[in-house]
């Protein structure tokens, strides 16, 4: 059971999945699909939509005709349905020619790779707040992020300085306010957090509103990391143009669009001098896994890939966490195995 600012309780996940068969090798693909408050299609529409593409595509073409031509032909569908699809048919091609999703944009391919990830400290009381504090340093996990902005900012202060006091020198500590501030509050409450030294702060105002951040960010005291404002080539286009200024963005294959999309959009960022994290919804260990591979092909300063730590019923198996890392058993494709068997077929 999970709590944030901008899902409320979410008390299990809803998966889509398609596997592709060619040439004796199969691809899979997952999105999560009860994510609604993120980006406004139900899971009806997000299933009606896949079923139009799925129609749509001419699957005769093979999977390496269809991932050369896939930014002409994947743009026309629903950015969840594109990171499904997109992730499928990468997996299923990689496995063919024999290297990792990451090695199709030219990242090493190396046996058992990982990469280190952040954890959340979901909405909880401050007695479950330090525990799982506690667990995720004890395995290792020493880049925590809490999510704030969901009651009072003064109690939100107590809470840092509670892991502060009870885990000082042991974490690099963050907050998301998920969008919940008011430019107006932001410079004090910047102020605060950075005397505490939180390293930045995710999403503190609402998207849409890139006038007001700029001001933000010219004064701002630590990192102003973007989450929900990052969710088009537009959106990437303008913070391209925040160079210099103490910002990152935080890119999701769910917003973007897929794989190859988000990999593009890290590229592009990287080469303003944006900072990057790339990570994910809470989601399964395929998607987890796709986002893992845009880490090994981008190498960010952050990567949040905790999605899928400690879920259960899961139908994909090979991703796991150890030691404060992700990584996967396999060095082809996702690097991940599917059990059709475990799904309901729709």
């Amino acid at each position: 059971m999970l709590h944030t600012a901008a899902s409320g309780s979410v008390g299990h996940l809803d998966a889509l999945y398609l596997k592709l068969a060619e040439h004796g090798k199969t691809g899979i693909g997952e999105v999560r699909i009860n994510i609604a408050y993120l980006n406004g299609f139900t899971p009806e529409a997000v299933v009606a939509n896949a079923r139009t593409a799925l129609a749509k595509i001419d699957w005769q073409c093979g999977a390496r005709a269809l991932v050369d031509t896939s930014g002409v032909w994947l743009p026309q569908f629903s950015a969840p349905v594109r990171m499904m699809i997109d992730s499928a048919l990468r997996d299923l091609y990689a496995q063919q020619i024999g290297v990792s999703v990451a090695g199709l944009f030219d990242a090493d391919s190396v046996q058992a790779p990982a990469w280190r990830s952040n954890q959340t400290l979901f909405w909880s009381s401050d007695e479950t707040m330090l525990a799982r504090a506690a667990r995720y340093l004890e395995r290792g996990f020493h880049e925590l992020k809490l999510r704030v902005a969901i009651g009072a900012f003064d109690d939100d202060l107590r809470r840092i300085d509670l892991l502060r006091t009870h885990f000082a020198g042991r974490m690099t500590l963050s907050v998301d306010a998920n969008g919940q501030w008011s430019p107006a509050d932001c410079p004090a409450r910047f102020a605060a957090l950075a005397e505490r030294e939180v390293e930045y702060v995710e999403q503190p105002i609402a998207t849409g509103d890139w006038a007001g951040l700029r001001r933000l960010a010219e004064t701002s005291p630590l990192i102003i990391m973007l989450d929900e404002s990052l969710q088009s080539d537009a959106d990437i286009d303008a913070l391209c143009g925040f160079a210099g200024l103490p910002v990152a963005a935080h890119l999701k294959l769910v917003k973007l669009g897929g794989i190859a999309k988000t990999v593009d959009s890290a590229r592009r960022l990287t080469a303003a001098g944006i900072p990057l994290m790339i990570g994910q919804m809470n989601e399964g260990a395929a998607a987890t896994a796709a986002a893992l591979q845009v880490c090994f092909a981008t190498a960010p300063r952050w990567a949040e890939l905790y999605g899928a730590d400690g879920l259960l019923d899961d139908p994909v198996s090979g991703l796991s966490y150890h030691a404060g890392t992700v990584r996967v058993a396999d060095s082809a494709g996702l690097g991940v195995s599917f059990d059709s068997r475990l799904t309901q077929p729709i």
